[in-house]
């Protein structure tokens, strides 16, 4: 076993020594033991101790490059030294008061004891420093073989104790391609209530990792079948009874699971593109509100596409997302139809430059999401699509290189546009730009010789006085 812990050694026993010098014991845990298992080794190690954290900062003071207290109100001291980011806790017990939002902290004694209230088995072993002594009381080596997440005690007790624990058992299902044990999604299931006392910003986190995880599909599908996803993404499982009217086959739950698979298919370099992500799982949440029977059988959702933007603004602001990740999502979401008045290739230039200047900094991700959104298991259908939304970006490619699409501008700038009209600063400035704006976009480049005569022309009609 302590050829696996060859690669953390130097740092680690070094830090093992030092406490074991001040008469306190210190151990590896939790998920770098089980990252290391898995053979995913990072530079962030979690250790646990029986010092307190004041004790913990006066071993580590001297020793670590620097050192940091934001969790030392729940027993935990941050380091950092060389390239290793480092979190040390004291032994802890802590869980909920049925009314509160923040685990109450009790110190533990035993490394044992500390393992026991820790939400899996496989995050529960550990590797004693300096003498890596392998501690695995609850069998998560054998978990970890298996692929299944199990609570170290009765998965009631663990989850009463920290609700979120739910949802990082789906959350490690798409991050790790774990299964649950049957145990544990029986008592998810029974508790999904409970989880509306974790704060908004905890269940932010855990989602937000799920939905950036190898598979989030497995881990939504967790969320829904457990009854989780209707106190912390209610929108998700109102689709599963909303059949989409292109695709009858499916509902619009799997439609839009679908789709997020196809959407993290076209990503690069392999990386989660957390609004990408997002803006697929979101993209239809307005068909429930938008659902209407048209004569013949037919299903229409009218203009769900803006109140999918508004529910995707509303939900996201309440998980408490940074307002900027909020309006991108929503906005993509808003436009990810707009390809689908293109046609066969009729847009005309204007359209193709409001189309460009909309998406703005989120043009590559809508052409993205726009592919990801076609799900027919008609080929000749899916090839079409696909044909005509290559057409789209050859032309969108083709007038970039020509009018520098991303940077389209008025020909006349504000103080050229206060000169002409002979105005000052003030609203008139404003409305003439946007005149000369949406001249630009319908026209192209005409020149500012052509586009003074047309603002002056413009500011004749508006009786403003020029």
């Amino acid at each position: 076993m302590s050829d696996l812990f060859r690669k953390i050694a130097p740092v680690a026993d070094e830090l093992g020594r030092l406490f074991a010098a001040q008469g306190h014991e210190l151990a590896l845990v939790g998920g770098p033991v089980r990252d290391i298992l898995l053979g995913r080794v990072g530079n962030d190690l979690d250790l646990t101790t029986d010092a307190r954290p004041e004790r913990v900062l006066e071993i580590v003071r001297d020793w670590a490059d620097s050192v940091w207290t934001i969790g030392i109100d729940f027993g935990t001291v941050g380091l950092r030294k060389g390239n290793w980011l480092i979190e040390i806790t004291t032994y802890r017990s802590e869980s909920y008061d049925p009314k509160s939002r923040k685990p109450e902290v009790m110190y533990g004694e035993t490394l044992e004891a500390d393992l026991e209230r820790r939400d899996f088995a496989v995050n529960a072993m550990a590797v004693r420093l300096p003498g890596h002594e392998f501690v695995d009381p609850y069998g998560g080596l054998d978990d970890l073989a298996a692929k299944v997440m199990r609570t170290p005690g009765p998965p009631e007790r663990s989850f009463g104790d920290d609700p979120l624990r739910m949802l990082r058992a789906a959350r490690f299902a798409s991050q790790l391609g774990f299964s649950v044990d049957p145990a544990a999604l029986a008592a998810m299931t029974a508790m999904a209530e409970r989880i509306e006392i974790v704060s908004a910003e905890r269940i932010r986190d855990e989602l937000d990792k799920l939905i950036c995880g190898a598979d989030p599909r497995e881990g939504l599908r967790l969320l829904v079948e457990t009854g989780l996803a209707a106190h912390v993404l209610p929108e998700l499982p109102r689709l599963r009874l909303e059949i989409d009217e292109h695709h009858r086959h499916k509902d619009v739950y799997e439609h839009t699971l679908t789709v997020l698979d196809q959407a993290i298919a076209q990503e690069e370099d392999g990386k989660p593109d957390r609004i990408l992500r997002w803006a697929a799982l979101m993209h239809d949440v307005g068909k429930p509100k938008t659902r209407r029977h048209e004569p013949g059988g037919r299903v229409s959702f009218h203009h769900h596409e803006v109140v999918g933007a508004q529910i995707t603004k509303k939900r996201m602001s309440e998980l408490k997302f940074p307002k900027d990740v909020v309006a991108d999502v929503s906005r993509l979401v808003e436009l990810h139809l707009r390809f689908h008045g293109y046609g066969t290739g009729e847009w005309t230039d204007s359209a193709v430059r409001r189309y460009v200047r909309d998406a703005g900094p989120l043009l590559s991700r809508l052409h993205k999401l726009t592919r990801a959104d076609c799900t027919t298991r008609n080929k000749r259908k899916a090839a079409a699509l696909s044909r005509t939304y290559d057409h789209l970006e050859e032309r969108i490619e083709r007038l970039a290189e020509e009018e520098e699409l991303a940077k389209i501008r008025p020909e006349l700038d504000g103080n050229e546009i206060q000169r002409v009209l002979g105005v000052g600063p003030g609203p008139v400035v404003g409305m003439a730009y946007k005149f000369l704006l949406d001249l630009r976009l319908d026209k192209g480049v005409i020149g500012k010789e052509a586009a003074t005569e047309a603002l002056l022309e413009w500011a004749r009609s508006a009786e403003l006085g020029t």
